[in-house]
C-alpha cells in the first residue's frame, strides 16, 4: 500500500514537471504596422540539436506557427543561433491584430519547454500631437526632447527625420552615443529629464518633421514629434526701387529703435553673408543716421550702370534675424527725346525751321495754317458787309431823287437826305448830316458801273471807291 502511494506520488511529480513552462521570464517583443517583430528566445544548454518553434494560443499542432525545421512560411521566418543558444522568431508585415501572447518552444521527449511573449503593435506614424518650432535661415534652432522618467537617463537617445517610428533608429541623424554630427550637436541634461538637439547654420532644408526618440529595452521606443519651419532670411524686408543713369538716387534703410548706437552700414552682394560695405569702398555713396525717424538714408551721386544689384541694409553686425532690408536697385537709361521748335513770322507765314520727320508736320506748323487760312477770309467778309450797307444807302439816294423830279421840291429832297444820315447815324454807322453833289456823283458812278456791262467785274472795286467816299466825308 505505502509502495502504491510512492508511485503514484511520482507520476504525478512527472506530468507536474513536465507540463511546467519556463520560469526564465517573460520576454517582451515589439513592432511597428506594417513592419517587422523579432522574437528572440534564449535557451538552455544541452538543447542546441532540438527543434525550436513559435506558437500562439495554446500551443496545438494548429497554433504552431514556424519552425526550425521549415525556415520559412508565409510571414514567419526562423533562425538558430546554437553558438549562442538563441533562437529568433520574425514576423512581418505587422498589423495590429498580431499583438498579444506567443510562446517560444522546444521540442523534447514528454511535454515541451516553453518561455512566454508579449508582442507589442504600435502604428507607424507619430504623432497625435506635433511641436512646431520657427526660425530663420543662417540662424540656429533647437529641438528639446522630453523623456521624463528617470529610468531612461541611461538608455539610449536619438532623433531623425520623418514620422516613421519603425525606421527612425536606423536613419538616426545624431545619437546620445555620437553627440556631433555636421550642423546637429547633442545635449542629455539627465537631471531635468530632457536632451536637446541644437541645429546651427540653418538653411531651408532643414525643415520638415522631426522625431525624438527614447529606445525602451522592453517594448516600444518613446517618440516625440517636432515640426521645424527655417523661414527664408531675406524675406523678412524686401524692397524694389529704380533709378535713371547719371541720376542721384536715395536708398532708405529704417532700423529697431535699440539699434541707434550701432554701426550702420549699407553693402552690395547676392548674399548677405558675402557683401560689400558701399560706404567705406565708394565716395559716391553717403550715409546719414536719422535717428528720430529710426532709419537711415544712403544717397548716391552719379548713379552708373554697375550700381544695379541687391544691396543689404545693416544695423548690427551679427545680422541679426528681421533687423535688416533688401533692397533690389534697377537702373535705367533716361529717355530719348526731342525738341521741335516752330515761329510764326509777324508778316507772312513761313515753313517751320526745325526738321520735320518725312511724311509727318509739326504741331506748331499745323496750327499755324489754319490761322492764315481764316485772317483773309474775315477780311473779305467784313469787305462785303461794309459794301451791302453802302450799297443799300446809294439806292435810298437814288429813290429820294427820282421823287425829286415828280412831287418834292429841293427842300424836301434836302430833308429826306438828312433824314437818311440820321437813320444810318442811328444804326451805328456815323456819317455827315452834310451831303454834297459830289457824294452824289460817286454813287451816279456806282449806277453807271452797275448798267454797264463792260465794267461788271469792276463791281467790288467802285463800291470800295464809294466806301473811300464815305471815310473822306467823316
Amino acid at each position: 500500500m505505502v509502495m502504491w502511494s510512492l508511485q503514484n506520488l511520482m507520476i504525478t511529480l512527472y506530468v507536474a514537471l513536465s507540463c511546467v513552462r519556463s520560469a526564465a521570464g517573460l520576454i517582451h517583443a515589439s513592432g511597428y504596422e506594417g513592419g517587422e517583430g523579432k522574437v528572440v528566445c534564449p535557451y538552455g544548454e544541452g538543447y542546441e540539436s532540438y527543434e525550436k518553434y513559435l506558437c500562439k494560443n495554446e500551443c496545438s499542432n494548429d497554433d504552431v506557427l514556424i519552425t526550425t525545421t521549415s525556415a520559412k512560411k508565409n510571414r514567419y521566418s526562423i533562425s538558430d543561433d546554437k553558438h549562442s543558444r538563441v533562437f529568433t522568431a520574425t514576423i512581418s508585415d505587422l498589423s495590429l491584430v498580431d499583438a498579444g501572447k506567443y510562446w517560444c518552444g522546444v521540442t523534447r521527449t514528454g511535454k515541451d519547454f516553453y518561455t512566454e511573449v508579449k508582442l507589442e503593435v504600435g502604428q507607424d506614424n507619430c504623432c497625435d500631437k506635433s511641436t512646431k518650432i520657427q526660425s530663420y535661415e543662417g540662424s540656429s534652432g533647437s529641438i528639446s526632447c522630453p523623456y521624463v522618467s528617470s529610468k531612461y537617463q541611461d538608455n539610449l537617445k536619438y532623433i531623425c527625420r520623418g514620422n516613421k517610428p519603425s525606421t527612425c533608429q536606423e536613419t538616426a541623424i545624431i545619437t546620445s552615443d555620437n553627440k556631433q554630427n555636421g550642423q546637429f550637436r547633442l545635449a542629455d541634461d539627465k537631471a531635468l529629464g530632457k536632451f536637446t538637439v541644437t541645429i546651427t547654420s540653418l538653411m531651408l532644408n532643414n525643415s520638415g518633421s522631426y522625431l525624438c526618440g527614447v529606445r525602451v529595452n522592453s517594448g516600444l521606443d518613446i517618440f516625440s514629434a517636432f515640426e521645424l519651419e527655417v523661414k527664408e532670411w531675406c524675406c523678412v524686408k524686401s524692397n524694389k526701387m529704380s533709378s535713371i543713369v547719371g541720376h542721384p538716387a536715395a536708398i532708405q534703410c529704417p532700423y529697431p529703435p535699440q539699434h541707434r548706437d550701432n554701426r550702420k552700414f549699407l553693402c552690395k552682394g547676392d548674399h548677405r553673408n558675402n557683401c560689400t560695405d558701399m560706404v567705406t569702398h565708394q565716395s559716391r555713396f553717403t550715409l546719414q543716421d536719422d535717428v528720430s525717424s529710426s532709419s537711415f538714408l544712403v544717397l548716391i551721386t552719379e548713379l552708373k550702370v554697375g550700381d544695379a544689384g541687391t544691396y543689404w541694409c545693416g544695423s548690427d553686425s551679427q545680422w541679426t534675424v528681421a533687423n535688416y532690408t533688401r533692397i533690389q536697385l534697377s537702373v535705367v537709361f533716361p529717355q530719348q527725346t526731342s525738341t521741335v521748335i516752330s515761329t510764326i513770322p509777324a508778316v507772312e507765314p513761313v515753313e517751320s525751321q526745325s526738321t520735320q520727320i518725312p511724311g509727318k508736320q509739326s504741331k506748331d506748323a499745323a496750327l499755324f495754317k489754319p490761322v492764315v487760312a481764316i485772317v483773309p477770309a474775315l477780311l473779305l467778309t467784313l469787305t462785303f458787309a461794309l459794301v451791302m450797307v453802302y450799297k443799300y444807302k446809294c439806292f435810298k439816294v437814288r429813290a429820294a431823287g427820282a421823287n425829286i423830279k415828280e412831287n418834292k421840291t429841293m427842300a424836301t429832297i434836302t430833308e429826306e437826305v438828312i433824314a437818311g444820315a440820321d437813320f444810318y447815324e442811328n444804326q451805328g454807322v456815323a456819317y455827315s448830316k452834310q451831303r454834297t453833289s459830289k457824294q452824289q456823283s460817286a454813287c451816279q458812278l456806282y449806277d453807271d458801273a452797275e448798267q454797264d456791262s463792260v465794267y461788271q467785274n469792276f463791281t467790288t472795286t467802285d463800291d470800295i471807291y464809294c466806301n473811300q467816299v464815305y471815310a473822306n466825308r467823316r
